[in-house]
């Protein structure tokens, strides 16, 4: 290799080092910042999953000391000073109407559960658990047209809470002095599959009491 050449590759390696050290002077922030974000977001997703849990704690120690009042008065009051919000809402509501229900205030338990279930911001299982309670209030609370309507947006499908909706027609029924469609209700609803050991002896004993023969098994 002549001088020259030589000369020329030195030159040529020379400018390849200067520029790709202005490269790095000019991007070199770049996987730096790369870096900060990947653990800045780490350290952000940590945080908040702290701070959840840590709210969540905080509620949970506020209601167990509301429930902790001696008369349901004070329980009363204490729950409904709580702040809350979504479907923490709807668990201080369904033990406002559990209060009220206790302090034999079955109107004021049904208004409780029914705005629960009227309140299209919450979960759809809330709702639901509000209807059903509303309606196993009895006609005390709530007329049998308006249970009837509750249970009957219930009633469909093979979950545990349709299950329990069905057993609530049949008593809907029996109160209102049909015993024949209680009687078929309660049959058809203890063949189903999947019930809960206490509902079908709940429903055994409803045939019997109608004068059913219930099937061995």
């Amino acid at each position: 290799m002549s001088n020259s050449e030589s000369f020329i590759d030195e030159v040529t390696d020379e400018l390849r080092r200067d520029r790709l050290f202005g490269l790095m002077r000019r991007y070199g922030w770049i996987p730096v910042l790369v870096i900060v974000v990947l653990v800045g977001g780490a350290a952000w997703l940590e945080w908040q999953r702290a701070t959840a849990r840590a709210e969540a704690e905080a509620r949970g120690d506020a209601v167990l000391a509301a429930l902790e009042a001696d008369e349901g008065a004070a329980r009363l009051e204490a729950l409904g000073g709580l702040e809350a919000s979504g479907a923490f809402s709807a668990v201080i509501d369904l033990l406002e109407a559990a209060e009220k229900q206790s302090a034999e205030d079955p109107q004021g338990a049904a208004e409780t559960l029914l705005a629960i279930t009227d309140n299209a911001t919450l979960p759809q299982a809330w709702r639901d658990l509000a209807a059903l309670k509303a309606a196993m209030l009895g006609s005390e609370a709530l007329d049998a047209e308006r249970r009837a309507d509750l249970l009957e947006g219930l009633a469909g499908g093979a979950t545990p809470l349709a299950q329990l909706a069905r057993e609530q027609q049949v008593y809907l029924m029996i109160e209102a002095g049909d015993r024949e469609g209680a009687l078929k209700a309660a049959e058809a609803l203890v063949a189903e599959s999947g019930l809960s050991r206490g509902l079908q002896e709940r429903v055994l004993q409803v045939i019997v009491a109608l004068g059913g023969k219930p099937e061995e098994g």
